[in-house]
């Protein structure tokens, strides 16, 4: 039986690991090779992967917070690395997690033990301070994270090595904008850090290019009215309608919202040849590019001494440094080589986090996965579910099965013409959350709330999915998980609301909910009373009378 747990790494999937184990009365042990909590979060100088000095999430703080431990009200809706890591130490110190942690320590190997097949049971080899030890756990939790290595495709830009005699970096080596003073850079990606990097470096670079191979559909943090984007977007109402209208029509309005800001074609950054949707959170680029500090690109062709050879011919001289935002794989050097082999792709894996050959599920990986929503949020669920199938609370199918499902999965990515090594395939948070919610036992029942709490029922529905809604009921329920989602936009407006002005803003905040909440539900219930029940239908109210164009849930950007 599953007792002790291993876990490697003490970022955000780690600490939420550590507490989950707790939740259900295992033993867990993490492996943390710095010297603090927070990973990839945690700004350092150099030396290691972190963030650069001036990050900031694109995730609201309500979307992100653990399940069962909001965000102080106080907090901004969109923070930099160092309130982040505060939350995360408040977090540590709230559910006493700093005591499960063996800082400065490495995990050089995990093996099966020889009696694996059996037992489940893996050998731990770790280092500290130069003493190297063995521990046998019966189960194990890499949370080593995404961002494992650095990708710099060298290959694919012919003379960058052997001929150019600029400075070119990774991104993880960008740190701030200091060293690229009155330089001309060349930014190769247009990625989230690459959109980013451009932006801030174009503030004191003599000009800045971004070079982009396909392009990309650029979105603020800022929704309408001033509501953090996410919070609008990510919503039941807008899931169901993307399940339940033509995909056609679902990607037209889509992309007419994505437009309604600035012309992507005008720009340079509509997406060409690309099979999914690219999407970077960015506030300040489009007037960057208006300005002409930031000058969009075609891929490089090659690299000549002093200059870069576009695909479309142009030419642009005198580069002095290049950054390479072209992204991260993911590597676990510590695992045996049986078990790596598993994943090198993670479409390999079950639901994206258990190997399926494996004779027994003691081993599961987190945050493998790129969602459209918070990644915190699907690494917390993924280690609640862990844990229960550690401790047989949660069954996992049987082999063939799980075989059969990662190989179907397989050849769905490849209808849509893509390889089930691709690493920037991003799936729908909603759709993820409720696919694992559903194994834990933990997925909301909108239907019965409206039954038996139909307040609730409408923020769950209407309003934004946040982690809260996995507490409500089921293993871990959470008492509080009410009570947060109903107060999550108190949350998230008392950030701003410094300066107190006597208006009508609360009437004017409660008439926007009911314009977002009413009038989607009313159109929709007359849609089908049109379509089943005529007969119904008041001659009096015409659906004409409401111009769509200023309907909530159009405007909440589909």
């Amino acid at each position: 039986m599953v007792q002790r747990v291993a876990i490697i790494g003490a970022g955000a999937s780690g600490l939420a690991s550590i507490k989950c184990c707790l939740d259900e009365g295992l033993e867990p042990t993490c492996f943390e090779q710095s010297h603090d909590i927070g990973g990839l979060w945690r700004f350092t100088e150099a030396g290691r992967i972190s963030v650069y000095r001036s990050v900031i999430t694109n995730t609201s703080k309500e979307m992100m917070c653990f399940s069962d431990f909001p965000f102080p009200e106080d907090f901004p809706n969109y923070m930099n690395h160092s309130r982040l890591l505060e939350y995360f130490r408040m977090y540590a110190e709230r559910f006493s997690l700093l005591r499960y942690i063996r800082f400065e320590t490495t995990v050089h190997s995990v093996r099966k033990c020889p009696d694996f097949s059996t037992t489940g049971q893996w050998d731990v080899f770790t280092e500290t301070d130069g003493t190297v030890e063995s521990a046998v756990f019966d189960a194990v939790m890499v949370c080593s994270g995404h961002y494992a290595e650095p990708h710099l495709p060298l290959d694919s830009f012919p003379g960058i090595e052997n001929c150019f005699r600029g400075q070119y970096l990774h991104s993880w080596e960008y740190k701030d904008s200091a060293s690229f003073q009155g330089k001309r850079v060349l930014v190769l990606g247009v990625g989230n850090s690459g959109g980013d990097i451009a932006v801030e470096i174009s503030r004191v670079a003599a000009q800045v290019f971004l070079s982009t191979r396909s392009g990309t559909w650029v979105i603020s943090r800022i929704s309408d009215h001033g509501f953090p984007l996410d919070m609008m977007l990510t919503t039941r109402f807008h899931n169901c309608l993307e399940n339940f209208l033509p995909s056609a029509l679902m990607r037209r309005l889509r992309l007419k919202k994505f437009n309604t800001w600035f012309d992507h074609a005008n720009y340079g950054l509509i997406p060409q040849k690309s099979p999914n949707l690219s999407l970077i959170v960015n506030d300040e680029l489009p007037s960057c590019i208006l300005c002409g500090a930031v000058v969009v690109k075609p891929n490089v062709e090659e690299f000549m001494e002093s200059s870069a050879v576009f695909e479309d011919g142009t030419v642009e001289e005198n580069i002095d440094m290049v950054v390479f935002a072209t992204g991260y794989t993911f590597s676990f050097p510590f695992l045996e080589e049986s078990v790596r082999n598993i994943y090198r792709s993670k479409y390999a894996l079950y639901k994206y986090i258990f190997p399926p050959p494996l004779e027994k599920p003691t081993l599961a990986v987190l945050g493998l996965i790129e969602l459209t929503g918070s990644i915190m949020a699907g690494t917390e669920l993924q280690a609640r579910w862990a844990t229960r199938v550690f401790k047989g609370l949660n069954q996992l199918p049987p082999a063939s099965r799980l075989m059969a499902e990662v190989a179907k999965k397989q050849q769905h990515l490849i209808k849509q013409g893509l390889s089930n090594k691709e690493s920037k395939i991003k799936m729908s948070y909603i759709g993820y959350m409720d696919e694992i919610a559903s194994c834990v036992g933990v997925k909301p029942n909108v239907l019965l709330l409206f039954l038996k709490d139909p307040k609730l029922a409408l923020e769950v529905f209407f309003g934004p999915c946040t982690p809260c809604q996995y507490r409500l009921a089921g293993p871990g329920k959470w008492v509080g998980a009410r009570n947060t989602i109903l107060t999550q936009w108190h949350r998230a407006l008392k950030p701003l609301r410094t300066r107190v002005i006597n208006d009508s803003s609360n009437h004017s905040l409660v008439f926007h909910w009911l314009t977002i909440l009413g009038l989607p539900a009313l159109l929709c219930a007359g849609l089908l009373i049109c379509k089943y029940s005529p007969q119904l239908w008041f001659p009096r109210v015409r659906l004409g009378a409401i111009p769509i164009r200023k309907m909530g849930f159009m405007k909440g950007g589909l």
